[in-house]
């Protein structure tokens, strides 16, 4: 009579299991680390909810030398920012005044979320385009005015069956994705969210971990004038991964 005993090696399908598992619990911890960062970058001293005051200058005016004329209080940083006047094509020039103690940071509580999911980490091809394309973006405090920003080239996606060309406009180096999907203005910030996709140069696969979507700045400060999703950029299906919304206390609202 033979013995037949159960083999203690693991099976491929038993291996692959447990390397998945693994893998999901290694995007989790990364994942917890990025909103514990997230988190430490909204609430610092120039963090978004830290800007109270935008001041924009007369034509003409330095922004450099008027702010040597300016002294702060303790806590208080002062920086400049420039861009184009829509109407008029010509460069202007503006104070930020950021505030360590802003009340916007008194009351904040957390940033919501949703959890880590793996279906939402999505593969992506990018191609590039041979000059410095220039795609208009409405803004948020434009009154429906348009700005053009570099987008390199073009992010194909599918998503539930349906094939995406998504415009990413080139961030100091990086690939920023503006998109908007059906849970903005319910669980999600009504303007949108942002996504930083990483691309290497010598490769056209992109990946879209939208479970790093994040709120813009305007979310944050009313201080900011944020680019909103171009039609391209608005998806189909209700995107329930990544930040939702800033949470405050004692029922502050950002203003």
């Amino acid at each position: 009579m033979s013995v037949h005993t159960r083999s203690s090696e693991p099976t491929a399908a038993a291996t692959q299991e447990a390397e998945t598992a693994g893998a999901a619990q290694e995007a989790q911890a990364a994942l917890a680390t990025w909103h514990t960062a997230r988190q430490a970058a909204v609430t610092g001293p120039v963090g978004n909810l830290a800007l109270v005051e935008t001041r924009w200058l007369a034509p003409g005016v330095n922004a450099a030398e008027e702010r040597a004329g300016i002294t702060v209080p303790d806590g208080v940083t002062l920086t400049t920012v420039r861009r184009t006047n829509l109407h008029t094509g010509e460069p202007e020039e503006a104070l930020r005044f950021w505030d360590a103690d802003a009340p916007a940071i008194r009351h904040f509580s957390h940033i919501a979320s949703y959890p880590f999911h793996p279906d939402w980490v999505i593969e992506a091809t990018f191609t590039p385009v041979s000059t410095d394309r220039r795609v208009p973006f409405e803004h948020i405090r434009d009154s429906g005015g348009s700005r053009e920003l570099v987008v390199p080239g073009d992010i194909h996606a599918t998503l539930d069956g349906v094939d995406y060309t998504l415009s990413a406009f080139d961030d100091d180096g990086t690939l920023l994705l503006v998109f908007g999907d059906p849970t903005n203005g319910g669980d999600t910030y009504g303007a949108g969210r942002f996504l930083f996709v990483p691309r290497e140069d010598d490769s056209e696969t992109v990946v879209l971990d939208f479970n790093r979507a994040f709120v813009p700045p305007c979310g944050f400060s009313a201080q900011y004038n944020c680019p909103l999703p171009p039609r391209q950029n608005r998806l189909h299906l209700p995107v329930e991964a990544g930040e939702k919304l800033p949470v405050f206390r004692d029922g502050y609202t950002v203003n």
